[in-house]
């Protein structure tokens, strides 16, 4: 009996021994949230065209005092800009509105050429002797020639009647028919307007691309008679006429010619071309 009593107390001492704790450390997990480093790719923004057809951008160079590239919508909005002031000067000075216009088109790239930026000159109206107004200096036929600077385009109009109208040489083009831009386009070279050979066909051609015409009818109403028109008319075999996409390489193949032939048969200063111009092909 005390044998089992001794055998007793021992195990319980040892157990007690092992039992005395070993106080474990536990590192608390922090409770803030790990950052995660994400890399992220370089995004490409594209632009993307709206749905639908495009529409396709015609261009065309327009050449006066220098060359000027403009689509065909930049010079619809210069004549729904500026058609109510050519109106109103061909009521008030007889200049048929459709020449007025191909003239702006023409001399001013559609408003875009550097003087009816500058100077909202959008005939190039040199300053001339008497001219007692503003004026800016560009380079033209010489270099840094005095040209009249206009406080609003539509002065710039009004200029360009009073210098049609108030000089003789002119006198008979206010004898033509209003609606006949053709014999008005004629008429300006003929009475020295401009040295380009091609200025009138390069006025038809614009006015007949861009019915211009329509806005002379505007203006005379019933008593309004049509013309035939240029581009209507039939051409003989020795001329061709431009049309869209055409180049005088493209037009030197279609008729076994060389570039050189064509400037040479129809006295060009380069190798630009308009829409509606004839060409001659043969001498």
């Amino acid at each position: 009996m005390l044998k089992r009593i001794i055998t007793f107390l021992l195990v319980l001492f040892i157990y007690s021994c092992g039992s005395s704790s070993k106080v474990r450390t536990v590192t608390a997990k922090s409770n803030k949230p790990k950052t995660t480093v994400v890399k992220k790719r370089p995004v490409a923004i594209v632009k993307q065209q709206s749905s639908g057809t495009p529409t396709q951008v015609k261009s065309e160079v327009l050449e006066a005092t220098s060359k000027i590239a403009v689509t065909t919508e930049v010079v619809n909005a210069y004549i729904s800009q500026y058609k109510e002031t050519a109106k109103e000067n061909m009521r008030k000075h007889g200049i048929p509105s459709s020449i007025t216009l191909a003239q702006g088109i023409l001399e001013s790239g559609a408003g875009t050429g550097v003087l009816a930026q500058k100077a909202n000159n959008h005939f190039g109206i040199k300053c001339h002797t008497g001219w007692n107004g503003d004026s800016v200096r560009h380079d033209d036929d010489a270099e840094q020639e005095c040209f009249r600077k206009y406080e609003l385009p539509s002065e710039s109009y009004r200029d360009h009647s009073l210098f049609l109208t108030s000089r003789s040489r002119y006198a008979n083009l206010f004898k033509l028919d209003k609606g006949d831009y053709i014999a008005w386009a004629n008429g300006l070279r003929a009475a020295g307007y401009a040295t380009d050979i091609k200025y009138p066909d390069k006025l038809i051609g614009l006015i007949e691309r861009y019915e211009l015409y329509k806005i002379d009818e505007e203006v005379i109403g019933s008593g309004y008679k049509p013309i035939a028109k240029v581009s209507e008319k039939p051409l003989d075999a020795n001329s061709y006429r431009v049309s869209q996409g055409d180049t005088l390489y493209s037009i030197s193949r279609k008729f076994n010619l060389s570039v050189a032939e064509l400037i040479q048969l129809n006295n060009l200063p380069d190798n630009a071309i308009s829409i509606g111009q004839i060409i001659k092909i043969k001498s």
